[in-house]
């Protein structure tokens, strides 16, 4: 094909455009789609051999990461007081909602893809695409975060007091991105290996990681219970010296140490017996990890007061003050290496498997799709994406990663809390979607309302009772007046709509406690994924889809023309 010919082609294909668009934005696949049609892209299936404790363990050392080592001095020192506990509880229950909506789809849908699969079984393709690419994108920066994080606490394990003591500054590169990280890069590196070769084996990696995880965080908790007071509760100004404001605020900052746990769903093709063991994975981590927070807060605010308490490395330095233990900062530096190792080999896992499903619906390269038929394990999309976190690990700083972590996660949980009412409530062969959604825009408006009257610093009292209010009615008659026509037989969240609009007051209501920056990169990045899917993804699902043009990963040297049936538009 000659220069004019292709270049003609590809301008031809640009103009289609918004028919593409039409075609494909709000089409569906069916679960059964999924987990069969869709599956078979990847060639060889992924291996059923992970159990519910596989899970647990999984979804805890997830979860158990640095992020409680971080916040915690902090929170208790600045924003929330003692009562930092209380804080990590409303946090937790936030993250319990959540994780009840992600475990009646993955249960349903026990595909790899998470909320990708979700969403689009639900809102159709591009909703689903803008889901998969924004948590994907939280995956890729937190692992990278983590893996830097993890050579500052090694370094605090041989004793070394100065963080950086392990990189490699390198004159001349823009600030933020001249201290080189070679201890990050080869952790990501080594996982990368790991996770290709097999997840189970990788599973009783994080296993054995996690057990000894857990047994560390016994130690602190123990330790500080018994060379702590309860006296410390309440000096020096009360178990709440910043009030309700403060607890509140102190959960959506102390809120991002849960995030992790999503990452078992997205294991859902390689477990046994999905429809017991994902509930039983899924809540029962959270669960575990919310009471190891709320003792370790409630152990360290129990050590000292908590104008006292350090806001960097509060828990040796607790350990210090109050007993005298030099060595519990090796000790802590120690835990804390194998917690963040445990977190970013789950992390890592469920990163590939969301890329991999994105690959099978044509969003990204098919290629990154490829199951090993040997291993089991989406190999390129692993590789692919190991080496993705180790290039950020390598120059990017802690704190210019950690400004685009939260608000992605926080969006998708929102989009799939709001997936779930409307499949249980809207049906969708016949019936109207109108009052779902109707119900979902009000609350979130009021949700909106509440979380702005809430950032005026009490001003607007009137705000939050009219807000907090008309959140609570219209989830009342919504649940009184509109019938509920999907309920799964397997597992399904009780007492619905109320978990699920819980769950959107909360994620809407956290979301406004981040800072401009985070909204204004979280925008600079919609606007790139929603190029990349006008300039390639619409365009390739329409060419596999609508044509009917798939590739064979069985043979990947030749294509094969199928007739497929066209997908149903759940547009109303």
């Amino acid at each position: 094909m000659s220069s004019s010919s292709y270049f003609s082609t590809i301008l031809h294909s640009i103009t289609k455009t918004p028919h593409k668009l039409k075609k494909r934005m709000l089409i569906t696949w069916t679960p059964d789609q999924e987990l069969n049609q869709v599956r078979q892209r990847s060639g060889a299936d992924m291996k059923k051999k992970l159990d519910w404790y596989d899970l647990v363990a999984l979804g805890i050392g997830g979860m158990l990461g640095a992020g409680v080592f971080v916040t915690t001095g902090h929170v208790a020192h600045t924003i929330a007081g003692p009562s930092v506990f209380v804080s990590y509880i409303i946090a937790g229950v936030s993250a319990l909602l959540s994780s009840f909506c992600y475990t009646e789809f993955s249960v349903e849908v026990p595909v790899a893809g998470g909320a990708f699969s979700y969403l689009r079984v639900t809102f159709g393709e591009f909703v689903g695409y803008f889901g998969g690419a924004n948590i994907l994108m939280e995956y890729v920066l937190s692992n990278a975060a983590v893996a830097r994080s993890f050579t500052e606490y090694l370094s605090c394990t041989f004793g070394s007091n100065d963080p950086n003591s392990w990189r490699i500054e390198v004159n001349g590169l823009p600030k933020g991105y001249s201290s080189l990280d070679f201890t990050a890069v080869a952790l990501v590196l080594i996982l990368t290996l790991c996770l290709c070769h097999s997840t189970k084996e990788s599973s009783v990696l994080n296993l054995v990681m996690t057990v000894f995880h857990l047994v560390f965080f016994g130690f602190i908790i123990v330790a500080g219970f018994c060379n702590g007071s309860s006296t410390n509760l309440v000096r020096p100004k009360g178990l709440a010296p910043f009030g309700v404001r403060g607890i509140l605020n102190g959960a959506a900052t102390v809120y991002f140490s849960y995030i992790g746990y999503d990452s078992v769903s997205t294991l859902a093709e390689e477990i046994k017996n999905p429809s017991k063991n994902l509930p039983i994975g899924i809540t029962g981590s959270v669960i575990v990890v919310s009471v190891l927070y709320c003792l370790m807060s409630l152990a360290l605010s129990s050590m000292m007061p908590y104008n006292e308490i350090m806001e960097t490395a509060s828990f040796s330095s607790a350990f210090q003050k109050t007993v005298g233990w030099k060595w519990a900062s090796n000790v802590v530096g120690a835990g804390a290496s194998l917690g963040i190792v445990a977190s970013l080999l789950v992390a890592m896992l469920g990163q590939a498997r969301y890329l991999c499903v994105i690959g099978r619906a044509r969003l990204v390269p098919v290629w990154l799709a490829k199951v090993h038929p040997f291993t089991g394990t989406p190999l390129n999309a692993t590789i692919f994406l190991g080496i993705c976190t180790a290039s950020i690990a390598l120059f990017t700083d802690l704190e210019i990663v950690l400004e685009m972590i939260s608000i992605g996660t926080l969006v998708v949980f929102y989009l799939v809390a709001n997936a779930l009412i409307y499949r249980r409530y809207v049906k969708l062969s016949s019936g109207s979607p109108f009052p779902t959604i109707l119900f979902l825009l009000i609350l979130s408006l009021t949700s909106i309302g509440f979380s702005l009257s809430w950032k005026f610093n009490g001003d607007c009292l009137w705000g939050l009772i009219i807000f907090g209010l008309a959140s609570v009615i219209v989830t009342a008659i919504f649940h009184r007046f509109v019938p509920c026509y999907h309920r799964p037989s397997e597992w399904s969240v009780p007492l619905m709509p109320w978990p699920a609009a819980s769950s959107i007051f909360l994620n809407v209501f956290l979301m406004n406690s981040l800072n401009k920056k985070a909204f204004q990169r979280f925008g600079i990045w919609s606007f790139v994924v929603t190029l990349f899917y006008v300039l390639y993804g619409v365009h390739s699902t329409y060419h596999a889809e609508e044509v009917g043009l798939e590739v064979d990963l069985h043979d990947g040297s030749s294509l094969t023309a199928i007739v497929q049936t066209k997908l149903e538009v759940q547009v109303g």
